[in-house]
């Protein structure tokens, strides 16, 4: 196993673990799939905000899962705080992939001087829940019925991890 930057030649494989988080999950709440040129665009969106995309891939060059992060909210005050996600092939799910790339994504955030990191969850997925407890995540808020999808109502938990990032913030000018 290895941690890498993924660029556009792992467009194919993201855009099959994106598509299926949102075909066969309520890891993302999006209907439709995604298709190449909005890999693309995903892409151009993380290098212009220098947000990194990280891999896990294994000895064959295959990509086993990813994280990245990107804004929280356009305000300038909200500038240190960032949401994160992650997405494990469903082939490799349950092999301890996430908590390599949890702490890859930790490690970069702190390394850009972040200060929290919020992950939004469905509320019924617990082994998303219970990584980012093992990491120090703890829960600040549920929002009921925010989401419909799969012909039901669902409701999205917030968690967050406060950094010791960065040593002398930045405020208005």
């Amino acid at each position: 196993m290895q941690i890498i930057q993924c660029d556009q030649q792992y467009t194919t494989e993201i855009l099959f673990i994106f598509n299926d988080a949102i075909l066969h999950s309520t890891a993302l709440y999006d209907y439709e799939p995604r298709t190449p040129k909005m890999i693309d665009d995903w892409f151009a969106t993380k290098q212009k905000g220098n947000y990194p995309v990280i891999g896990l891939i294994n000895d064959n060059n295959q990509l086993l899962g990813f994280g990245t992060y990107g804004i929280f909210r356009e305000r300038p005050a909200y500038k240190y705080t960032v949401e994160h996600s992650l997405y494990i092939h469903p082939e490799h799910r349950g092999k301890g992939y996430g908590k390599v790339l949890l702490q890859e994504i930790i490690n970069a955030a702190i390394s850009q001087d972040y200060h929290c990191l919020v992950a939004g969850i469905d509320a019924e997925n617990d082994i998303s829940k219970k990584l980012h407890i093992q990491f120090g995540f703890k829960a600040c808020g549920n929002l009921k019925e925010v989401g419909f999808k799969f012909g039901r109502w669902l409701n999205l938990d917030f968690f967050q991890l406060l950094l010791p990032t960065p040593i002398h913030p930045i405020g208005e000018m």
